[in-house]
């Protein structure tokens, strides 16, 4: 047998070289922008500032590290099932944030089960909950995220949907370094069930294919507001995106909507208050 030498050997492609927790961050993430929708969120429904936040399927837990950096008061438990962005979080992004790491607790665990003090703002974002398929399942996380939030909170998810998100289908977005493909693989009517997939692209031709994968049920604004009510909610909201009339293209600005016009492929919020 011949040992290759070192040095020698091929050079890595950019899909080799590359992070995936990176790349996901750059290419759907906006944590400052989620920071500063749920600060203006909870003073619609509340004359102070919210502190704590509960950031549900926490990932690289972002949103909580943008939440510790807006304000020194702030403080964020970030949970999820998986250790592996848990712990890239502690050795990529705590180092960033300096003493403000210390007011973040990442918690492993079943979003329905972890606890902790009561939280004034909890979210479900990244349409992570679509990973109950079963109503009862929603309902029990739903619950759960009634349970860990103060009397004066709030609990925010987030949705998409439309025409588009019903069928197969790729799309891409440019980025810098690379390219962000969205494929949506796979789509059941009968069980409103949607197989996704994110792949990533560079510029040597090189691909990371199916970087990212969810089994999800897409649930509707009325399903989600009905299961919050069931589960105790006592005012719920459909946020909705402003569209700029030149271009008829979303603004990224969200509004109180009672009501919405046709759209082929949306993202919205829903708001519940206890």
């Amino acid at each position: 047998m011949t040992r290759r030498r070192r040095g020698r050997g091929r050079a890595q492609s950019q899909a080799e070289q590359a992070d995936l927790y990176d790349l996901y961050e750059a290419a759907v993430q906006d944590p400052e922008g989620d920071v500063a929708l749920l600060r203006r969120m909870y003073r619609t429904y509340y004359d102070r500032e919210p502190h704590v936040l509960r950031e549900d399927f926490c990932g690289t837990a972002a949103l909580c590290a943008a939440w510790v950096k807006a304000d020194a008061e702030n403080r964020a438990f970030g949970i999820d099932l998986d250790p592996h962005p848990l712990a890239w979080a502690r050795k990529k992004s705590f180092p960033k944030l300096g003493p403000a790491s210390q007011r973040i607790a990442l918690l492993e665990g079943d979003v329905r089960d972890v606890k902790h003090e009561a939280a004034d703002v909890t979210v479900g974002f990244n349409f992570s909950y679509f990973i109950f398929h079963e109503r009862r399942d929603l309902l029990a996380y739903f619950r759960r995220a009634y349970e860990s939030l103060q009397p004066r909170g709030l609990f925010v998810v987030d949705l998409y949907g439309g025409a588009d998100s019903q069928r197969t289908m790729t799309e891409s977005r440019d980025h810098t370094d690379f390219d962000y493909v969205w494929d949506q693989d796979l789509f059941d009517p009968i069980h409103n069930r949607a197989v996704n997939y994110i792949h990533f692209e560079f510029s040597d031709g090189s691909r990371i294919e199916r970087a990212f994968g969810y089994d999800w049920r897409l649930w509707s604004i009325p399903e989600v507001r009905d299961a919050l009510h069931e589960v105790g909610f006592s005012r719920t909201d459909a946020y909705w995106e402003r569209t700029d009339r030149k271009s008829n293209e979303g603004t990224g600005v969200y509004y109180r909507a009672k009501r919405a016009p046709d759209d082929p492929a949306w993202v919205a919020y829903v708001a519940a208050v206890p």
